[in-house]
């Protein structure tokens, strides 16, 4: 249930700031303190002498109007770490340009006439398949990996006699005797360029295009 402060009842409720304004930052409300400061002084001015403020509703609204400068110098600090630190970002991003990525996906890379994929294993496995899929997601050739142990593998496919200049994604089966292991396929790239998008570190990779780290699993 909502609740309405009467101005007549309490003189200042129009002068209490909300949370949101609390939280604007001095950049968007350079003078909020200053504002708040000028109606405390109006509200003084034209008060009812008959029926006066108490000492504890000023020191209230004084209170509130160092909350809100107290609020505005540390979101202004805030601010600039934040950018301090997303500079930070893209001097160490830039060291990523060239290196291979493996990131969350299951596109075939196809270099040199060669098809490359990663998998990663939540645990060891006796016999490990991955299925090469075509367009419609139609399996095209298979590959046995046999026993691998839990973590990251890679593999490499040769599409022999299927076309090289088209798309191939893959997925993969895991089995530890008849029981399945769980399992995710990885996409092997190469960082092109890095940059920001809404203040966020963001990856240029050769074969997919814009991605957040987020969608990173490691770096080689």
């Amino acid at each position: 249930m909502s609740t309405t402060i009467d101005p007549a009842a309490d003189p200042f409720a129009a002068l209490r700031p909300s949370e949101a304004s609390l939280a604007r930052s001095k950049a968007d409300d350079p003078g909020s303190a200053d504002r708040f400061l000028k109606m405390l002084v109006t509200q003084l001015q034209n008060q009812d002498p008959l029926n006066p403020m108490d000492n504890a509703q000023i020191t209230s609204q004084i209170a509130q109007i160092n909350a809100v400068t107290g609020l505005e110098k540390v979101n202004a600090s805030i601010q600039s770490l934040s950018g301090q630190f997303l500079q930070l970002q893209l001097l160490q991003g830039a060291a990523l340009v060239g290196r291979e990525v493996l990131v969350k996906g299951n596109v075939i890379k196809l270099e040199n006439g060669v098809g490359r994929g990663a998998i990663e294993l939540d645990g060891p496995a006796t016999s490990v398949k991955v299925e090469i899929l075509g367009a419609g997601e139609q399996v095209v050739d298979t590959l046995e990996l046999g026993a691998l142990d839990a973590g990251r593998s890679s593999f490499e496919w040769d599409p022999g006699r299927l076309p090289t200049d088209v798309g191939y994604g893959f997925r993969v089966t895991a089995f530890r005797g008849q029981e399945a292991v769980s399992g995710r396929t990885l996409s092997i790239d190469q960082v092109q360029s890095v940059g920001t998008v809404g203040g966020q570190l963001e990856l240029t990779l050769r074969e997919l295009g814009a991605t957040g780290t987020g969608n990173v699993v490691a770096f080689r």
